[in-house]
């Protein structure tokens, strides 16, 4: 059996999760070097839970130097099937107010250097990513946000930045022009690689401030942030537990088969390290 059916990444001002009973730490190995923090195993409202503070506990690692491969590969390895995925985010749009929460639906990578594949060195895949979160997952989130009462909002587009500045003013109003609903600077990596794992995810975005856009917002400052961060978490930890007591137990979704014809590489000519390596990942695919 898994060590963990549903895995939860906690993002600022989350990195613990309440209510998880049976807890165990456990460190573990992956290709790509060590994850974010130890994984917290347990069982929250009866379902196999794997916990991960993103940025470790204290807040250690900023967003360029999370190591997102190690972090998704190793709730793969627990046997992880679905990602919820909490992050801080700031509105671009007027009707998106901090507390509020948002389930977004697309992404827009404006990230420059951080690697977004598990793939290479030998080995290349091509995802779909037209739709890059599972909506049985944002349903689930969606119940979840409504049982709390929380204002929350489903669709839109969450634009990653490669921080850890904020914006600037004129990329705030070019990002407002460009249609986009929210900037973070985390989830579009994990979206990525949740894909290539072949693991459900979707993001549940907590909305901290307006960006600097907005005439009552001439900067964003970290003190801002962790206020709204403190109301945010308590809604976030009442909408995830509710979201995965009512998560479907099978899978009928296409993300646990995205990988079914992404290999575009001669099989013959894998490396046997490339298979070795991504052997958890491609071993169903490439014998």
């Amino acid at each position: 059996m898994a060590d963990a059916e549903i895995g939860i990444i906690g993002g600022s001002g989350l990195y613990k999760m309440p209510g998880l009973s049976r807890v165990k730490e456990v460190e573990v190995t992956t290709p790509f070097g060590k994850p974010s923090d130890a994984y917290a195993l347990g069982v929250l409202e009866g379902r196999r839970v794997a916990f991960l503070a993103r940025h470790g506990r204290g807040h250690r690692w900023m967003p360029s130097e999370l190591n997102y491969r190690a972090n998704i590969y190793g709730l793969k390895k627990l046997g992880v099937e679905r990602i919820i995925s909490v992050s801080a985010v700031g509105s671009l749009k007027d009707d998106l107010r901090p507390s509020d929460m948002l389930l977004p639906l697309q992404f827009f990578d404006r990230t420059k250097a951080r690697p977004s594949t598990f793939f290479g060195g030998g080995i290349a895949a091509h995802i779909s990513f037209a739709e890059p979160v599972c909506r049985v997952v944002v349903d689930a989130l969606d119940k979840g946000c409504s049982e709390a009462g929380v204002v929350h909002h489903v669709g839109g587009t969450y634009l990653c930045i490669e921080g850890p500045a904020f914006s600037t003013i004129a990329e705030s109003n070019a990002y407002r022009a460009w249609g986009m609903d929210v900037v973070g600077m985390t989830n579009l990596q994990e979206a990525k690689l949740a894909r290539e794992a072949e693991i459900c995810y979707a993001t549940l975005a907590m909305v901290t401030d307006y960006d600097c856009w907005h005439p009552e917002h001439a900067a964003v400052t970290v003190t801002q942030v962790i206020e709204c961060l403190t109301r945010n978490v308590e809604n976030a930890q009442k909408i995830i537990r509710t979201a995965v007591r009512n998560m479907p137990r099978e899978r009928q979704c296409k993300c646990g088969s995205a990988l079914a014809h992404a290999f575009i590489t001669d099989p013959k000519i894998i490396p046997a390290s490339a298979k070795k390596r991504l052997g958890l990942l491609v071993k169903k695919y490439l014998k």
